[in-house]
């Protein structure tokens, strides 16, 4: 029964949408960054729906849900879905998913071993992946194995996933990380989604080989920006041997460099260190910024969105939405970030895809729909894919 109608309803974590039949609700969409796009997605996934006003049932449905994303007591279990066009297993799944309650989680073996298919934990998590019906069908709430996040397909990605355990009284101190260095998801899962939606991506992923993205770990985002901008446009070991310098400058230097260092520092003190004046304006407007709390502390960013981040970081002088992103993905762990006008991305994309010229923005965030909720790790492959050429 494809659903009759759908409609988009105001929560805490941002405006949601929600499509239903007769029989109960199909599907529900968790907030994109604008309205507009929230209600695209869902007409893309229910063409044959129109938007109206819900009836009484759906209705309390929505309230039922906005009270849980507002944190309050909720019970969800005796909403009534429609799971008519849903595989079987894949509803064998959904249904233990449902019986996880509020502040409660299993892990993908977990289910499968309620499901009596123990060597079926990767098909759980592709199950999950493709959960038409989020929150309702509560895979926020099934982890990967040791307690890690795994992955999660809705719009903000594993942040979104965050918040909701957080909301729910599930609050894991903030961290992305298991561990320095280490990935915030699952890279198998990763790596399985994008064999599953690209076969041409596939093939850069065999010829490249395991996932080797690091994430490198910094006390602060002052300290992740300064070294960003230091490092523009010059290769790694001038850049390095310059951010040392800035770095001896101070007392104590092991003690790491701040804000308030930095802006107690003369012109000439550090331009003396090898800055331009253009780093050292972009350096001082930082420094400034964030003794005046402008900008967002690392704990602060745990919980905010990829474009919202963006959007205050780019506020900072020097800092460019290319430099945003790159903290996205290589200081943050963020698995949902495509740098649509890195050259090397777009060159990697024109290996990969063997085109004669190089994609425009527009042409490679299509093709990047494919691949959310891990367009970093596609990302990452596109770099691969310009480093080996033709090979």
């Amino acid at each position: 029964m494809p659903p009759r109608a759908f409609a988009l309803f105001d929560t805490p974590i941002g405006r949601c949408g929600v499509a239903w039949t007769d029989a109960g609700i199909a599907g529900l969409q968790l907030p994109e960054v604008r309205e507009s796009e929230t209600r695209a997605r869902l007409q893309r996934r229910f063409p044959d729906a129109r938007e109206e006003q819900p009836p009484a049932t759906i209705q309390q449905a929505v309230d039922a849900i906005t009270a849980l994303l507002r944190g309050q007591p909720s019970d969800l279990s005796g909403i009534n879905l429609d799971l008519a066009r849903v595989p079987p297993f894949n509803r064998q799944v959904y249904e233990i998913a449902r019986t996880i309650p509020p502040g409660g989680t299993l892990t993908y073996g977990e289910i499968a071993s309620k499901i009596g298919e123990p060597a079926t934990a990767r098909a759980v998590g592709q199950a999950l992946a493709r959960n038409p019906i989020a929150i309702l069908i509560p895979c926020h709430r099934v982890l990967a194995a040791n307690g890690k996040l795994g992955g999660f397909s809705a719009s903000g990605g594993i942040q979104t996933k965050l918040r909701l355990l957080a909301l729910e009284g599930r609050e894991r101190s903030g961290a992305l990380f298991e561990g320095d260095g280490a990935l915030g998801f699952d890279p198998d899962a990763a790596i399985a989604h994008l064999r599953m939606t690209d076969p041409a991506l596939a093939r850069v992923i065999d010829a490249a080989g395991p996932l080797r993205m690091q994430l490198k770990r910094n006390a602060s985002v002052f300290v992740s920006l300064a070294e960003s901008i230091v490092y523009q446009q010059l290769n790694g070991r001038a850049a390095a041997t310059i951010y040392a310098r800035m770095c001896a400058l101070f007392p104590r230097p092991h003690e790491g460099l701040t804000a308030e260092k930095l802006l107690r520092a003369t012109d000439a003190k550090l331009r003396g260190a090898g800055l331009s004046q253009s780093k050292l304006l972009s350096l001082k407007d930082l420094a400034q910024r964030t003794a005046q709390g402008e900008l967002p502390t690392l704990a602060q960013v745990q919980g905010m969105a990829d474009d919202e981040i963006v959007e205050r970081l780019t506020e900072v002088r020097g800092i460019g939405r290319w430099t945003a992103e790159m903290f996205l993905m290589f200081r943050l762990g963020r698995p949902d970030v495509l740098p649509a006008d890195d050259y090397g991305i777009r060159n990697g994309f024109r290996i990969a895809f063997r085109k004669r010229e190089l994609p425009t923005r527009e042409q490679l965030e299509k093709r990047g729909e494919r691949w959310r909720p891990y367009r970093t790790v596609a990302s990452w492959y596109l770099w691969r894919a310009a480093d080996l050429g033709g090979k």
